[in-house]
């Protein structure tokens, strides 16, 4: 599967609205022009009303369109209050970030009294799109979590099931990664791992297939795990990647796009809502994939 396919995915019959914070951004106004023509969502567009009709303007996107609606806010921090108090109060279905700070993004939804926590972890998953593999590879945690606990690595796989489900995958095979193929006192991330194992089979994590600990080599290739012997239903068929500390996944995630060119949508799952949390400097193309992401994990209202 190709992530230009998930934009065939998306209901159009029971069209989601996005509220985009800080929405004064080409890339991001590019992304929701491809969106419209794509018919995959409403939008609000929060923000400095006349920057945003200046940069939208530029892009050839038309503000006069029925599915975008602009909400004029100057100060940068409350375009991410209105933002997701329009997903809090059930006018918007996904809370995206424009030309803001991440932090302040997260400020809004951590909110005690308007934010979108909904008592579980909040976690980064990425689905790439890596050149001759057949299957998405998603990996997690790589934006959100510095170095987990094994409660909290239990909801981020929770998170990114419910990310593959999205995307068709009904039965995900989830490695947590370590440097070895066996536990190993030492290494708290072989321990974890054979835990997370255990606690799937006595059905604490449901809805996917956990096996670990595997190296990244005997997750991802079947001829590695042969070679070295390890009968599993996940090792060389994985399709979630579990890492043990935040450094892991963000060297796996820029090796996957710099080094194997793969493509990558992102979303934060395990909130009352996603959230599109890319880089500002992710091209359109990226931000419309994950876009479509939270599209696809979204629930009604």
């Amino acid at each position: 599967m190709k992530l230009q396919d998930i934009l065939e995915k998306v209901d159009q019959q029971s069209k989601k609205r996005v509220a985009v914070a800080q929405a004064a951004d080409k890339e991001v106004l590019t992304a929701v022009k491809h969106a419209i023509e794509h018919d995959l969502a409403n939008f609000l567009l929060v923000g400095e009303e006349s920057e945003i009709q200046r940069i939208a303007e530029a892009v050839e996107l038309d503000l006069s369109d029925k599915r975008i609606e602009l909400k004029h806010v100057s100060d940068q921090s409350l375009t991410a209050t209105e933002a997701v108090k329009s997903v809090s109060e059930g006018y918007a279905d996904v809370v995206m970030k424009g030309q803001i700070d991440t932090k302040l993004v997260l400020k809004a939804v951590l909110n005690k009294d308007y934010g979108l926590r909904a008592g579980k972890v909040l976690s980064h998953v990425a689905v790439f799109e890596v050149p001759n593999r057949e299957r998405f590879v998603l990996l997690t945690d790589s934006g959100m979590n510095i170095t987990p606990t094994l409660e909290e690595k239990a909801q981020i796989i929770s998170n990114a099931v419910e990310v593959a489900n999205g995307l068709g995958i009904e039965l995900p095979k989830v490695a947590p990664l370590a440097a070895v193929e066996v536990v190993n006192p030492t290494m708290p991330a072989t321990v974890d791992a054979a835990a997370l194992t255990q606690m799937q089979k006595r059905g604490q994590i449901k809805g996917c297939i956990v096996d670990g600990p595997l190296a990244f080599d005997n997750a991802v290739s079947i001829e590695a795990a042969n070679q070295k012997g390890i009968q599993s239903e996940v090792a060389g068929q994985a399709d979630i990647l579990l890492v043990p500390a935040i450094e892991v996944a963000n060297a796996l995630y820029k090796s996957f796009v710099y080094f194997a060119g793969a493509k990558v949508a992102g979303v934060i799952s395990g909130a009352k809502a996603p959230i599109v949390l890319t880089s500002r400097s992710d091209t359109a193309e990226s931000k419309l994939y994950s876009l479509a992401l939270a599209l696809l994990t979204s629930k009604e209202n």
